[in-house]
């Protein structure tokens, strides 16, 4: 049985009606093709080439699904990532997120959405090297503007939640690498995100460690979207489904 289908399961035990609830859908991307400049667009002939990363790409996500992406390296996995937190726009079709067309949004709008509603686990952490656990964690309320006591606060709480309640004064360089990458993650849901990203989540990690990484995907994708890309097996076996690519393209989309 998937993540999804035992979270329904559980959900429905003694309310039947349950079952007919479905979730609201988080993320869609629609037909979705990106290209970019290869040697900043021009060839070494002087002509213009372009790279396709992602070729007419089209899936959904729901509230609550855990869903994974595989596919050789530059198949396409961290460029659809980057499109669902805006960080890039693709050059054709739409990326919806929670209704709205990231595509057709600002830069300033695309920004103030995936600060507030999407939370991204990096590969190599991306924690600042001369901020402690819960400083790395409380950085994206100072960009929100949150009061410092709340800050503290609530970046305490998830440092404690992920098993860090005796590290929230070490710096990144005093973590192992289980440990800053459950850093990353509480920064991740600093916000409270709808949508969690996460690339090669446990890439840099010990097979054991990893293991407890997706322990807590698991467990902070029980109410939220989680879009996890991954090389690994053990990864995306947590996930309800798996879409996968191959040169940009969407190959099979299915469990």
């Amino acid at each position: 049985m998937s993540n999804h289908a035992l979270r329904q399961a559980t959900a429905s035990d003694g309310d039947s009606s349950s079952d007919d609830v479905e979730s609201p859908t988080a993320v869609r991307l629609e037909s979705v093709t990106h290209e970019y400049g290869a040697n900043g667009g021009r060839g070494r002939s002087g002509d213009d080439r372009t790279v396709t990363a992602l070729r007419d790409v089209s899936f959904d996500v729901q509230a609550g699904d855990i869903v994974g992406l595989e596919g050789p390296s530059g198949s396409g996995k961290s460029t659809i990532l980057h499109a669902v937190s805006g960080l890039l726009v693709p050059s054709d079709g739409a990326v919806e997120l929670l209704d709205t067309d990231l595509t057709t949004c600002s830069n300033r709008e695309r920004t103030r959405l995936r600060r507030r509603h999407v939370g991204i686990v990096f590969q190599r952490f991306h924690l600042l090297p001369s901020l402690s656990a819960r400083a790395n964690v409380a950085l994206p309320l100072v960009q929100a503007g949150i009061p410092r006591a709340t800050r503290r606060e609530r970046a305490e709480t998830l440092l404690e939640k992920v098993g860090l309640g005796d590290r929230i004064h070490h710096l990144p360089g005093e973590l192992s690498g289980g440990e800053r990458q459950r850093v990353a993650i509480a920064r991740a849901l600093v916000t409270d995100p709808d949508v969690i990203v996460a690339d090669e989540p446990t890439g840099e990690l010990d097979t054991a460690t990893g293991e407890d990484v997706l322990d807590l995907l698991m467990d902070i994708g029980r109410d939220r979207a989680l879009l996890v890309a991954s090389h690994d097996e053990s990864t995306l076996a947590v996930a309800d489904r798996v879409v996968t690519l191959r040169d940009g393209r969407v190959v099979s989309d299915g469990g």
